[in-house]
């Protein structure tokens, strides 16, 4: 957070440099707009292929073939998710919320995709249906769905509390992934990355400009619904400040299961749909 009283004295065009105009950083009317239609059509009959019931303050894996759906659901009780992606047959491809943020802005909702990381930079999965949408932005600058917050973490923990925290989403991510591969969690954390905040209302503050979470909005019934691009693995941690009302931490906040449904079109629905390829650029980086 910037400073509220500055150590330097305003110039005398200050006021001049403040009210330059902001541009956008990334237009996005050149980007291939996700055909909406063709994924409603999809989703008519679409029959459920399995499920996943995370439990509270852990996580599970799951997998999405491409051209497949997949929602997350509350159910119990308000409760937050974090989730992760990942391409099923390469872990180095992942979810990239740093440039998902830059694409589509703070907060995701239908008909904003989930970009993958470098080289490949392509669309993961797109949304396709928001049952909290009606919420948009409220007076505190707060909506659902961030792309902003990393993940509680047991490093920010021990430099904050001195003290370890073992059920946080990325330790709860890291021991699922683990599970997932036959791989030691100290050596497969790395591939653990910056999430999307399902069902978290969050924003920033006016006056410090602080990342803030306020009481989720979900109530059980409501879901997050996504088209997979390509085959994912999904890890998804019911994150241990539930409703995220006051910790996202913590062993005593109440929280509850969120359960993941995979969907799959029926009658050649998605007749002409393919996978998006990977990034265009050839990597020479000038060289």
């Amino acid at each position: 957070m910037k400073l509220t009283a500055p150590h330097h004295p305003f110039p005398a065009d200050a006021e001049d440099r403040r009210a330059v105009a902001p541009v956008i950083c990334y237009p996005v009317d050149t980007l291939p707009p996700p055909d909406l239609a063709l994924y409603a059509r999809a989703r008519e009959g679409m029959e459920k292929i399995g499920e996943v019931l995370v439990p509270p303050r852990e996580a599970r894996m799951f997998d999405a073939p491409a051209g497949t759906f997949f929602r997350i659901i509350s159910v119990d009780g308000p409760q937050v998710g974090d989730l992760n992606l990942w391409n099923k047959h390469d872990l180095s491809e992942r979810f990239y919320a740093g440039k998902t943020r830059a694409l589509h802005g703070t907060h995701l909702s239908t008909g904003d995709r989930m970009w993958s990381s470098f080289p490949t930079l392509r669309p993961m999965a797109t949304i396709t249906d928001d049952t909290l949408d009606w919420y948009g932005f409220d007076d505190f600058g707060g909506s659902v769905h961030d792309v902003i917050g990393t993940r509680c973490d047991p490093y920010t923990a021990m430099l904050l509390s001195g003290a370890p925290y073992h059920q946080c989403c990325h330790s709860n991510l890291a021991r699922a992934l683990a599970t997932q591969t036959g791989r030691d969690a100290r050596e497969i954390e790395a591939h653990v990355h910056d999430v999307l905040n399902v069902f978290m209302c969050t924003g920033f503050t006016r006056d410090t400009q602080q990342y803030f979470m306020k009481a989720t909005p979900v109530r059980p019934g409501d879901y997050l619904e996504f088209f997979a691009e390509i085959d994912l693995t999904g890890g998804l941690s019911a994150c241990p400040g539930g409703a995220c009302d006051d910790k996202h931490s913590s062993d005593t906040a109440p929280c509850h299961p969120l359960l993941v449904e995979m969907y799959r079109p029926v009658n050649d629905a998605l007749a002409g749909w393919s996978s998006p390829p990977v990034n265009g650029y050839d990597r020479s980086h000038g060289v």
